[in-house]
């Protein structure tokens, strides 16, 4: 999974200092389906690998100095949205809603955490810029896209979740299947008609 991040952190669209891509698109799919502790444990091996210079990040960019710069500190958030989607998941379940609450909730926390990484580092090495101008470039022009990326990334969940737990239902039907064959030593009608009771 942190290769699909790394995948959708290339397909991006030069916006400014940030780009848009489908990082976010990736990093809550990971989350939604391999579930907020292990969602979270992927982020953080994306965001080594890139520290340790694979070009993993968008526009094939790579190093320790990228999570430096000034936007630096979006790719550092995508550890805290990981966090709170965590939380929310341990608290309130895994329902659809609530899932993309605590995605909508984590991309406020990246976008916060980013913001304000992005404000100090620009004032140290450029100057002051007002958080008017900094929402304007890095936050306002994000929120629609980001926040069709959480639906598309809810409706993909759930599409897949639905597969699997149908392939696991087949899976388990046959195993009892068996069972009841070797137990009973039905017919395989007999046996079909056990299993649809136990159903």
């Amino acid at each position: 999974m942190a290769a699909l991040i790394a995948v959708c952190s290339w397909i991006s669209i030069p916006l400014g200092e940030v780009p848009i891509s489908l990082q976010t698109f990736a990093v809550f799919l990971t989350l939604g389906l391999l579930g907020g502790r292990l969602g979270t444990t992927v982020i953080v091996v994306y965001i080594l690998l890139g520290a340790m210079g694979l070009p993993v990040f968008s526009g094939f960019r790579g190093g320790i100095g990228i999570l430096f710069s000034t936007t630096g500190g979006y790719i550092l958030g995508f550890l805290l949205s990981a966090v709170v989607y965590q939380i929310f998941e341990r608290i309130c379940g895994k329902k659809p809603f609530i899932m993309v609450f605590s995605m909508i909730a984590g991309l406020c926390i990246c976008y916060a955490f980013g913001t304000f990484w992005f404000m100090i580092l620009h004032t140290k090495n450029t100057g002051a810029l007002g958080i008017k101008a900094v929402l304007s470039l890095c936050v306002l022009p994000f929120i629609i896209p980001d926040i069709l990326k959480i639906l598309c990334a809810v409706f993909i969940i759930k599409r897949v979740k639905k597969v699997r737990n149908y392939i696991l239902k087949v899976c388990a039907d046959d195993v009892i299947l068996n069972e009841v064959k070797n137990l009973s030593g039905s017919t395989s009608v007999d046996s079909i008609a056990i299993l649809e009771i136990l159903h």
